[in-house]
């Protein structure tokens, strides 16, 4: 236990019980614990495993190789379809989490040995990724605009292509590919 993580615990206002427990069964596999991002990570040989963290309906376990690993509960969850190596295991309840105790431990060793080998997720290269119809016509018709949005590093690429193609309207797509153009163009990413 790092005791450079026991606010997260102390101030959490829910899942407190759940966190508590989850945090439990983790030291128990013989991680380390930091705290990355604001929440607790545990780390093998300083190498991301799990991650405990909480949200409105629910807190999870997420797996930063969770792809990688076995399913055999049927328990793993991907966020998003855009999400390639994570993977969350998803609680509502504290005696959930002390009923899959020993499920849980195994999906934490199964993880440690996925990072023991050396296993990598094979990540889709940007260009398989669908880019928005509204998007693909303004590059056919912005030679600059193509230009610039192909000089983006595949990650800014991928941000704009996920956040122009998440939008269920067509109107609202390309409002948002609209505000974005001006960045695109200065070979800025999203947040830049």
């Amino acid at each position: 236990m790092n005791p450079g993580v026991d606010f997260f615990f102390e101030k959490a206002d829910k899942w407190q019980k759940e966190y508590k427990k989850m945090r439990d069964i983790v030291l128990d596999c013989g991680l380390e614990e930091t705290l990355k991002w604001g929440c607790p990570c545990y780390t093998f040989e300083n190498k991301n495993i799990v991650i405990i963290h909480g949200f409105k309906d629910y807190c999870a376990y997420l797996f930063f190789k969770g792809a990688l690993l076995n399913d055999p509960a049927g328990i793993l969850v991907q966020q998003t379809k855009n999400v390639q190596s994570a993977r969350q295991i998803r609680f509502t309840n504290v005696k959930e989490i002390a009923r899959l105790q020993s499920v849980l431990k195994s999906y934490i060793y199964e993880a440690i040995e996925v990072e023991r080998a050396g296993l990598k997720v094979k990540f889709k290269k940007t260009s398989e990724f669908k880019i928005p119809e509204e998007f693909q016509k303004r590059l056919k018709k912005n030679s600059s605009l193509k230009t610039a949005f192909e000089a983006l590093t595949p990650g800014r690429q991928r941000a704009y292509i996920f956040y122009f193609g998440s939008a269920k309207q067509s109107k609202t797509r390309e409002e948002r590919i609209e505000k974005y153009i001006p960045k695109i163009l200065k070979g800025k990413g999203m947040e830049d």
